[in-house]
């Protein structure tokens, strides 16, 4: 089978999925949109684990690592500039299609269980077999042009989905949010790509990466133009200061979550930098940059997540501070460690979002931990793989977490012990926070209502089947890539040999000794492993339950709680300053530019009407008009000289 065929294949199958069901959603029975939008994501899983079998066999036979470039037509052709939609073919276009196609297929068989009681069925089905085919382009373009496209598709698809229950004001404000910062950062991504164009003289990758080894260290060209690349990975991925639309992406359904926040949208801005690493590792200040902006959202985002009750809310803030952590490690030229951790989050935090899905599906659209309690003997499948999840992203072996955030750790050990402290504290509130939502949910007497406790139930197979596949990666997803060197290390080593050759002494080489390395390891555990047991003893030993919204705060946790009031001091700063200035705007317009135009049109009506009564018809009018005239002409004559 053609390259070429097998690239098309892998976009077109989703495509053809929202073509059907976005056509005929108010015809197709349900049963048939759930196994058209399913079949759709798991046709291009299967042909992107074959594209990767006849990739790793083409690397067998010819011993070659280049990009196989599938060339589907010339595009765009001004002057001296030739942009082609085209895909690449390469380790880490492969890494990204298996995860986006496999955990979105997951996604999609759980959410025929999930949503099959919603009237807009099978136009949900529609936007998430959409949303699959931008991201699709967003990872398999051979150019920046073509990852624009997905990247602005994706950003319209979490808008879709993101408000789907369109008749909640709130769900609206927050699909509004969530697009307008991203346009915030994709102008900055944008003006990023006319910086390459105008420097290179093309968008291609390989003509771009092979003309920037030419480059020194630190020239200002690479400096700016990965300043305004970061500015579009830090919206699309949600890194201060353009985070704060995530939480509010909680507002779509449970499988949005999950979509969004695991295996594609958020990692958008994590794949575009370790796709342009060359260009990054020739800017060590750009790289200081984000590894200060990372570190920062890391802890921001993780002590809020310590005093949040919404179920969803503590795994978006746990989303945002572990989007903290790969950009830490990308800041550290620890590319391969970065994605690791990408692959890792997508298993664990995909099982976590679809867990909680379960759990508001049993408790009838409860998302309040203070109002669960006792889950786990009720929901016994929910709860054990939601404890492998915890257990994964807490970072306590020996489950994926483990092994991808050490991974990290001991990168950013090598060169900054003060961000190391730092992210081990991160590590210490992402334990701490995730196992007490898992005690609060699972743990102790149940607190809802009798008629939830009637209702009580374990999910059906639909969506318990992804819950177990998703467990099982996040148990054993560590394997990929061991303390070592491990198999993705060797697999993706091509990709940043441009990096290795242009500034050796800056890219991540993993020099530590084994003592060290193990003294990391079990430093990193321990910090975890306590975090478990102070939750354990407060949630389960004690028994301690939130406070109502009714009580009052101490001040630290009324701070964490209210979000550090971030989104109010953006609300008084930049929106309500914007809003005023677009109604003042308004009313000048409203007053000044439609009153002049409105004037001149009353004027000229008026100054008509009294000047269409000389025209009477009176033959003596006429007459006395002609020698007013002629008088008045004469008097000019004789009076005026001209």
């Amino acid at each position: 089978m053609q390259i070429d065929l097998l690239c098309i294949l892998i976009p077109l199958f989703p495509l053809i999925g929202f073509a059907i069901n976005g056509l005929g959603f108010r015809q197709i029975p349900k049963g048939a949109v759930g196994l058209i939008g399913s079949a759709a994501a798991l046709a291009s899983f299967a042909v992107s684990l074959y594209l990767f079998a006849f990739f790793r066999t083409q690397v067998g036979i010819t011993g070659s690592n280049a990009p196989i470039i599938a060339n589907l037509f010339d595009w765009i052709s001004v002057g001296n500039l030739n942009i082609s939609f085209s895909f690449q073919i390469d380790q880490l276009s492969l890494l990204m299609l298996l995860i986006v196609t496999g955990v979105g297929s997951l996604i999609h068989i759980y959410s025929i269980g999930y949503m099959k009681h919603d009237e807009g069925f099978g136009k949900f089905f529609a936007f998430l077999n959409l949303f699959l085919f931008f991201m699709l382009l967003l990872v398999m373009g051979s150019n920046y042009v073509v990852m624009f496209i997905g990247w602005e598709g994706v950003g319209l698809c979490s808008y879709l989905l993101i408000g789907f229950w369109n008749t909640n004001t709130n769900y609206n404000n927050a699909a509004r949010k969530a697009f307008v910062m991203n346009r915030i950062g994709d102008l900055g991504f944008l003006l990023g790509i006319f910086m390459l164009i105008t420097t290179f003289g093309s968008v291609e990758y390989v003509t771009i990466f092979d003309q920037a080894t030419g480059f020194a260290v630190g020239d200002k060209t690479m400096l700016a133009i990965t300043l305004l690349l970061f500015v579009g990975a830090a919206g699309k991925s949600a890194q201060i200061p353009l985070y704060t639309w995530l939480p509010d992406a909680m507002a779509g359904p449970t499988p949005v979550s999950a979509l969004i926040h695991a295996a594609t949208m958020v990692t958008a801005g994590i794949y575009m930098i370790v796709r342009s690493n060359v260009l990054y590792t020739l800017a060590p200040l750009t790289l200081d940059i984000i590894g200060g902006i990372a570190i920062a959202t890391a802890l921001l985002a993780a002590s809020i997540g310590l005093v949040q009750n919404d179920i969803k809310k503590v795994l978006a803030y746990s989303t945002v501070s572990q989007l903290g952590y790969m950009f830490l490690g990308l800041s550290v030229t620890a590319y391969t460690a970065g994605m690791f951790h990408v692959i890792t989050h997508a298993f664990f935090k995909a099982l976590l979002f679809l867990g909680a899905g379960s759990v508001i599906h049993a408790m009838s659209d409860e998302q309040d931990i203070r109002n669960m309690g006792g889950l786990r003997k009720y929901l016994p499948v929910t709860f054990w793989t939601f404890l492998i999840g915890t257990i994964a992203i807490s970072g306590i072996p020996p489950f994926a977490g483990f092994f991808s955030k050490d991974e990290i750790l001991a990168h950013v050990f090598e060169h900054n012990k003060v961000l190391w402290v730092l992210g081990l504290i991160g590590s210490a509130m992402t334990s701490f926070y995730m196992f007490r939502l898992l005690f609060l949910t699972f743990f102790g007497e149940f607190r809802g209502t009798d008629e939830q406790r009637h209702h009580l139930h374990e999910s059906p197979a639909s969506m318990t089947i992804p819950l177990l596949v998703l467990a099982v990666l996040s148990a054993v997803g560590g394997l990929l890539n061991l303390p070592g060197g491990g198999w993705l290390s060797d697999f993706m080593a091509p990709l940043f040999e441009p990096s290795r050759r242009v500034n050796p002494q800056a890219f991540a080489e993993g020099t530590i000794d084994h003592s060290t390395e193990y003294m990391l390891m079990a430093i990193s555990t321990g910090v975890a492993v306590l975090s478990l047991v102070a939750a354990y003893v407060v949630y389960v030993s004690r028994r301690a339950v939130p406070a109502p919204e009714t009580v009052e705060r101490p001040v630290t946790e009324k701070v964490l709680y209210n979000k550090y009031y971030i989104d109010e001091f953006y609300e008084t700063i930049i929106v309500r300053p914007i809003r005023g200035l677009g109604d003042a705007l308004y009313s000048f317009g409203e007053f000044v530019i439609d009153g002049v135009v409105n004037g001149v049109a009353w004027l000229v009506r008026a100054s008509s009407g009294q000047l269409r009564l000389l025209q009477n018809g009176s033959i003596g009018f006429y007459v006395f008009a002609m020698v007013l005239s002629i008088a008045a002409i004469v008097a000019l004559r004789f009076f005026v000289r001209f």
